[in-house]
């Protein structure tokens, strides 16, 4: 029951702030979602912060567990790190208002803090995995740099006034772990060409 409440909870919270935005949603209004007294709010989440990372943190690691078992039994690492990273990188285009918020909230130095919940603990475990099966030397840190990464391609895709496309922030992942193009989910038929520096005089 703990559980499913929680569960109820956090999806409640993504369906309103890809609504509303961070700023436009209220614990009441969350607990009116999931169908749950405003009190429990609080004896499961401590504050309204926590809750949005939480919750964005289970929509990330149930995104990434549903893509993974999409996949024919067998599939190879490669193909499975870049539906990985696909699927991380998709939810800055399907889910603009929670992935914004949720960086906000980390990247405020005065409120910001990366929480280390079960959700994303999970969703750290799956990568771990995959980085682990691809042959990364040392999973644990090669995954702190693909998250970072990863955060980062969204920050670039979410950037109000300077956004980039999605294509040349997915080549520069693809071609630091070494993944063909075709794998995952493309943005466009082919990756875009690099461009190069100015040459010097």
């Amino acid at each position: 029951m703990r559980q499913r409440s929680r569960r109820r909870i956090m999806r409640a919270t993504v369906e309103l702030v890809d609504q509303r935005g961070y700023a436009g949603t209220t614990l009441t209004d969350i607990a009116e979602r999931a169908g749950l007294a405003r009190g429990l709010l609080s004896y499961y989440f401590d504050g309204k912060r926590l809750l949005m990372q939480s919750a964005t943190h289970r929509m990330m690691h149930q995104s990434l567990a549903d893509a993974l078992a999409e996949l024919p039994s067998g599939s190879s690492p490669d193909t499975r790190l870049a539906r990985a990273i696909d699927t991380v990188l998709g939810l800055a285009l399907d889910h603009p208002r929670v992935m914004r918020s949720h960086l906000a909230l980390i990247l405020d130095p005065d409120t910001g803090a990366f929480v280390q919940d079960p959700e994303q603990q999970q969703l750290g475990a799956i990568l771990q995995r995959l980085l682990h099966d691809w042959g990364a030397p040392d999973p644990i840190a090669e995954h702190a740099v693909l998250r970072s990464a990863l955060m980062g391609g969204c920050i670039g895709v979410l950037l109000p006034g300077a956004e980039i496309s999605l294509a040349p922030i997915r080549a520069d992942l693809f071609r630091r772990y070494d993944l063909a193009w075709e794998l995952g989910r493309p943005p466009q038929p082919s990756p875009p060409e690099r461009e190069r520096p100015p040459a010097r005089d």
